[in-house]
């Protein structure tokens, strides 16, 4: 069974965050599409990483290695026309969603070609054409944004829904507050996806708030709740399943807790020294990506890995070169 618990009187610490995945959760087809999706977004964030200490990539990055399972695990349960607002940490979420793989490598370049034409870099990446809202890297900005695209879908007559990205450290700020509560009071049809990787840069959840019960602030806006293992893209896509059918049915929204780690520091140049080495070591061994891959493997299916991560370096390949060769974008350019 996926650890997903619902209600006030669950404690993270009830979530089991080792054990096993069970594909046959939601049967090998999707299981293998989730996969080649978490296996894309994982090479994607490794070239770039070292594309960027080549000295190729102009700006800086923010990497979410290790939080993969929780932007392909949101996405799955979309349609194109449903909506994503994004982070500054947000090259899996745009991925996931749909924007190809060339455009974005073609952002990072700064080419026209990129998907924002080359305008926005890292931190201001995405693609209506996928319901990919560019990301806002103001922490908590994008929150009430949520709340009104979620407004305008139901105005519209449009049974379209909002997952909003977002870490623990939002929760802090009074734009985050205003648009819970209203897309609660008005009962908007909005999924809130809080990806708990423990730490608002350096600072860690304990330092942040006095509650470090997230699921808590669901209760106080007196919306549906619900904390899973962040590093499990099966439970991730359940409880995000379950929240959108009850969005697009007009049951209003959902706050869904992420327990989850990123393997890096806050960006590219921090060495993340401030976080303990054995807390470090355990959740490395809880990557999210690897655990899927263990269990393809104990099922008889390492050919399946191997296919994921030969076609992810292949698409990356193509990504790079394409981006390489589009013309840098103009400044002068409308």
């Amino acid at each position: 069974m996926v650890k997903a618990q619902w209600g006030a009187d669950v404690q993270p610490s009830e979530i089991d965050l080792d054990g096993p995945i069970d594909l046959g959760q939601v049967g090998l087809e999707l299981a293998t599409e989730l996969h080649g999706r978490m296996s894309l977004v994982r090479e994607f964030e490794q070239r770039i990483n070292k594309l960027f200490l080549q000295g190729r990539i102009p700006g800086t990055i923010h990497l979410s290695l290790g939080q993969e399972a929780c932007a392909v695990g949101a996405t799955a349960p979309l349609r194109t026309d449903d909506w994503i607002t994004i982070t500054h940490r947000g090259h899996g979420q745009a991925l996931a969603k749909g924007v190809p793989a060339r455009r974005l490598m073609a952002e990072l370049f700064a080419r026209e070609t990129g998907c924002c034409r080359g305008r926005g870099g890292s931190m201001h990446i995405g693609d209506v054409a996928v319901g990919a809202l560019p990301a806002i890297a103001i922490v908590g900005a994008a929150v009430p944004i949520a709340a009104g695209l979620a407004f305008a879908a139901r105005q519209q007559g449009s049974d379209r829904v909002v997952v909003s990205f977002f870490g623990d450290g939002t929760l802090n700020e009074g734009d985050a507050h205003e648009g819970l509560n209203l897309a609660a009071l008005w009962q908007l049809p909005v999924v809130y996806l809080c990806e708990n990787n423990l730490y608002s840069i350096s600072t860690p959840l304990s330092r942040q708030m006095r509650n470090t019960r997230i699921l808590d602030r669901a209760v106080a806006y007196g919306m549906a709740g619900v904390v899973v293992d962040g590093n499990n893209v099966i439970a991730v896509y359940q409880a995000v399943t379950e929240a959108v059918e009850r969005a697009r049915e007009g049951g209003g929204p959902t706050l869904v807790e992420c327990l989850t780690y990123r393997q890096g520091g806050h960006k590219r140049d921090d060495p993340a020294t401030y976080r303990p080495k054995d807390e470090v070591a355990t959740w490395l061994a809880r990557d999210p990506l690897h655990r899927l891959r263990r269990a393809f493997e104990t099922a008889g299916l390492g050919s399946v890995v191997e296919a994921a991560q030969a076609e992810a370096q292949s698409l990356i390949d193509d990504a790079v070169e394409f981006a390489e060769q589009s013309p840098l974008a103009r400044p002068d350019a409308t």
